[in-house]
């Protein structure tokens, strides 16, 4: 059948030249413009394709899961008709196989082969984040008395993979690792528990590494969804998140992958998550280096000329490198608060050095905004009224901001909180929290005229596309309400009018922010 596909009269469309990508489950034919997937008849245990009925519904699993992330990739399924040695896409012969329709991409847009040539942009990695995290917010829920997502179910897999770590040799001992990753999944248990309870084990993608990602007309695709095994698909969302933030990270590429991180939080809004998010990227690291020793056992067993052992070796020890670095003690987060009305600059400065530098952005007018429904996941149940109710704003610094903020910190991770912080009691909720987590904390004072504030807001409502709502009668309110800064908080204080001197002076006054974590 393979053979006769290979021919350009077996296609109802023309074709470029004919090749063929074969997979111990499957063979993809690429045609020049589009490539067809057929699933192999086997059945190997994890996967079992072994009748027409059952390839013909996982690829109909595979369109649908797929659709999700890459619905310009996958279009349709087709038939193929017989007989075999004369198989065909068209014409009135029974039909002896399905197949995945796909727009065919050039190999060389794969992201690792993008990424190593300098094609990915952090803006491809906040498009992709806020796509996923919409993808989330829309996935079917797991039930919640399991079996996908139970405290067993999430350290069953992980344990499984140190089993074969165990069996090659390793300059980075995975015993160190095993020993972590049981004690820290006995200490999270409750938190894996609840994390199904509410609803944020769901139907994700399952195998979201650099691999499955293409740059296709200008935009980061992820496909390849696992359509075959629902265990490992049905997944903590944030497990989605941290393969791929993780493989960003092996790769070298650590400011991409907290603009990844960074992304998908402000668009989910789960900032809860954030205490697991150490356990998913070791093992997703894991992962990683258990698929890549069962490749060199194969090699061992059946030496291939075109795949190089030492190459698979060194990235097996990259990935178990990886997993020890996240293992280790976390330092604590550290807390920048900014200063200033609406227009002052503050949430144009807090990007910057977020982007620059890997760290989180809590941004007030995202988190009002989902209050109302009016941004990303929105926070049950939606508000309704005026945005900057005196009750929303009590609420927003009192609970909501606050919240995430302390989730950020325990995650040893910089947390910089855009917000107007007017009164020395909005101030103080944060900065006793820091205190209370022994984490440092500074504030960027952002000053503005009065004059340059008004007319940043107008062009801002010209332009659009910003989160804030803030208008002239809501900076008038600002204005009268600003308390400014006391003596303590003054000695913490750091100029935030431009991005360069604002740099220097936290280098200066906080160096060790500057270290990535």
């Amino acid at each position: 059948m393979i053979a006769a596909l290979l021919r350009p009269d077996a296609y109802p469309h023309p074709t470029g030249e004919l090749s063929l990508i074969e997979t111990h489950i499957s063979w993809v034919l690429l045609t020049g413009s589009w490539a067809y997937k057929i699933k192999k008849p086997v059945n190997l245990g994890f996967v079992d394709f072994s009748t027409f009925e059952r390839r013909q519904r996982f690829c109909q699993e595979e369109l649908r899961l797929n659709q999700r992330l890459a619905g310009d990739l996958y279009r349709d399924l087709v038939a193929i008709r017989g007989p075999a040695e004369r198989a065909s896409l068209q014409g009135a012969g029974p039909v002896i196989e399905v197949a995945v329709r796909m727009r065919q991409f050039d190999q060389a847009d794969l992201l690792p082969e993008a990424l190593a040539r300098g094609r990915v942009t952090g803006d491809h990695i906040d498009g992709f984040a806020a796509r996923l995290a919409e993808m989330h917010g829309a996935a079917a829920v797991a039930p919640p008395e399991g079996p996908w997502g139970t405290p067993e179910a999430v350290i069953t897999p992980a344990l499984a993979n140190l089993r074969v770590l165990e069996r090659v040799p390793s300059r980075s001992a995975p015993g160190d690792l095993a020993t972590w990753t049981e004690r820290e999944a006995e200490g999270l248990r409750p938190l894996f528990a609840e994390r199904l309870a509410r609803g944020r084990v769901r139907e994700g993608h399952g195998d979201l590494h650099l691999g499955n990602l293409v740059l296709h007309q200008g935009v980061v695709v992820g496909f390849d969804c696992l359509e075959f095994n629902p265990a490992l698909r049905w997944i903590d969302v944030l497990s989605d998140v941290a393969f791929l933030a993780m493989d960003l990270e092996e790769r070298r590429e650590p400011l991409l992958a907290a603009r990844l991180l960074n992304r998908w939080l402000s668009t989910s809004g789960d900032y809860a998550g954030l205490a697991t998010w150490r356990w998913y990227v070791v093992y997703r690291a894991l992962v990683r280096a258990k698929v890549l020793a069962l490749r060199l056992e194969q090699l061992q067993a059946a030496p291939q000329a075109e795949t190089d052992p030492a190459i698979l070796a060194s990235r097996l020890e990259s990935y178990l490198a990886l997993a020890h670095h996240h293992r280790r003690g976390m330092r604590p987060g550290q807390l920048l608060l900014t200063h200033g009305v609406s227009g002052s600059g503050k949430s144009w400065l807090a990007t910057a050095l977020c982007q620059r530098h890997g760290w989180v952005h809590l941004r007030s007018d995202v988190e009002r905004r989902r209050l109302f429904g009016r941004w990303g996941t929105a926070l049950e149940p939606v508000r309704q009224g005026d945005p900057y109710a005196p009750a929303i704003t009590a609420e927003l610094y009192g609970t909501i901001l606050p919240r995430a903020a302390e989730a950020i910190l325990r995650a040893g991770r910089t947390a910089v909180v855009d917000a107007t912080f007017l009164t020395r009691r909005q101030r103080a909720i944060f900065t006793e929290l820091a205190d209370h987590l022994n984490s440092p904390w500074w504030i960027l004072r952002c000053p503005v005229t009065p004059t340059a504030a008004r007319e940043r807001l107008a062009r801002r409502r010209r332009e659009g596309g910003d989160p804030s709502e803030a208008d002239e009668a809501v900076l008038r309110w600002q204005w009268e309400a600003l308390e400014p800064l006391t003596a303590n908080e003054t000695q913490r204080a750091v100029e935030g009018s431009e991005l360069s001197g604002t740099e220097r002076a936290l280098q200066h006054r906080a160096p060790e922010l500057f270290n990535l974590a």
